[in-house]
């Protein structure tokens, strides 16, 4: 017979294991977790929880996530606002910022179109980019949508939804990764890499 846990801990560890790259062994270490720390840091944790459902909104502009109707992105008067580097999630968004090497804005779709999914492009943000770019002096557009099948062909249907707005259309480079070895390299990323191979520059 195997093993029962009390109701609640169970119900506990089956809520936690829904969590994205959290398994059953995982949820079950943080339900123990959760019940070693005092009730007072579990109700911190609880609440925090509900104050980021209740008070986390998307930026009326970008869609990214934010407490305010815009957010601090878009607010920034510092950043370079002729650039929107166009991403499916926040989570990409976020991975972008940590670079430090972008100072553009950002629009964030929601999503991929992914009809096997039930994800079509009426479903993500896209209108509201174009409506963004006929309203914005928008001199560039960078695609950076992940590279994968979904986010090949959400590329390819936003360039050609902007190819009559006379702006620049740019796609993320993408292949062998520093330190990666090409025999490990999977043959699309491997092409990708030689597609956008660059002007090798020797400054010795």
């Amino acid at each position: 017979m195997s093993y029962q846990y009390a109701k609640p801990l169970a119900i506990l560890i089956e809520e936690l294991s829904k969590l994205p790259g959290i398994g059953p062994k995982t949820a079950q270490r943080l339900a123990l977790y959760i019940l070693n720390t005092s009730r007072e840091e579990a109700g911190i944790l609880a609440q925090s929880i509900i104050n980021a459902k209740e008070q986390i909104r998307r930026c009326q502009i970008c869609y990214n996530l934010t407490e305010q109707e815009t957010c601090d992105i878009c607010r920034d008067n510092t950043r370079q606002r002729d650039t929107i580097c166009v991403v499916e999630t926040a989570r990409d968004l976020m991975a972008v910022e940590k670079t430090g090497g972008y100072k553009g804005l950002y629009h964030v779709l929601q999503g991929a179109i992914s009809p096997l999914d039930g994800v079509e492009p009426d479903h993500l943000t896209i209108e509201q980019l174009i409506s963004r770019l006929k309203k914005e002096n928008i001199k560039e557009v960078i695609l950076a949508t992940n590279p994968n099948i979904e986010g090949e062909v959400t590329a390819s249907y936003i360039a050609r939804l902007l190819k009559p707005l006379n702006i620049k259309i740019t796609r993320i480079a993408y292949g062998i990764p520093i330190g990666g070895d090409l025999e490990y390299a999977d043959e699309v990323t491997l092409a990708q890499a030689l597609l956008g191979r660059q002007i090798f520059k020797n400054e010795r």
